[in-house]
């Protein structure tokens, strides 16, 4: 890799790392917010999702900080989760609090994208995609 592709890469990876762990606090912040708020705000579904998004945002900041070659995986799951806890909070109106963990979630979303590279890599075991491909959704 030439120079300046690994300066890309790093700037690139480190600013996916810092929307990971941002994504994360937002989301604790917000299931938080949410509990105290009661109604629509705390239904099961959304309240999953943000404890969801926390954690594979925690877990995916993990795998790059450690430089784990399975990063990219990570990466394309919580670009998945970002982005329906982003629809979600989105839905719930225009509280600031809501669109401020709607806007990180999005721009996280992106960010492990371009990071997982825009595709789920191959699974090297068949077996395992067949037992994902028959869990409920």
């Amino acid at each position: 890799m030439a120079p300046a592709e690994v300066m890309t890469f790093d700037t690139e990876l480190s600013q996916c790392i810092e929307d990971c762990l941002a994504c994360q606090r937002v989301c604790l912040e917000t299931l938080t917010y949410c509990l105290g708020k009661g109604g629509r705000h705390a239904e099961a579904k959304h309240l999953r999702l943000l404890m969801d998004c926390a954690e594979i945002c925690q877990t995916s900041a993990n795998f790059m900080l450690r430089g784990s070659e399975l990063h990219s995986r990570t990466c394309f799951a919580c670009s998945e989760v970002c982005g329906r806890c982003a629809e979600s909070c989105a839905r719930l109106g225009e509280d600031r609090l809501l669109k401020a963990c709607a806007d990180m979630c999005a721009r996280c979303s992106e960010s492990c994208w371009r990071m997982g590279g825009g595709v789920m890599p191959q699974t090297p075991n068949p077996e395992a995609a067949q037992r994902a491909a028959n869990l409920p959704a």
